[in-house]
């Protein structure tokens, strides 16, 4: 079983910043893309950010340029920089992990954190 635990979410002003960490723990095998999602009230989940075991990643174009996505591969953890935040920001993110455990190595599953509110407002 693989579990992931999200931190850093909160409520912040209009231009402020928020980063957000998401940790994989458990039985993990091995990790290969994460990524961040979020979704706002009576709108569907929308990808925000993703990023490679090899560090390549890529941003919803609405977050271009203020959003920075990380990794720490021997930490198994996620981490989303937000900068510059707006009101339209605000929304639950969801930490995403593709990757397997050691209970099905020959299986790659998505795995998905609890989610973490943000909300932007003055």
């Amino acid at each position: 079983q693989v579990q992931l635990v999200e931190s850093g979410g909160g409520l912040v002003q209009p231009g402020g910043s928020l980063r957000l960490s998401c940790a994989a723990s458990g039985s993990i095998f091995s990790i290969n893309a994460m990524g961040w999602y979020r979704q706002a009230p009576g709108k569907q989940r929308e990808l925000v950010a993703t990023i490679t075991s090899g560090g390549r990643s890529n941003y919803a174009d609405s977050v271009k340029g203020r959003f920075t996505i990380s990794r720490d591969n021997a930490k198994n953890t996620v981490y989303l920089q937000m900068n510059s935040l707006k009101p339209e920001d605000t929304a639950v993110y969801y930490c995403n992990a593709e990757g397997s455990s050691w209970y099905s190595i020959r299986s790659t599953n998505d795995y998905w954190g609890q989610g973490t509110q943000v909300t932007v407002s003055s």
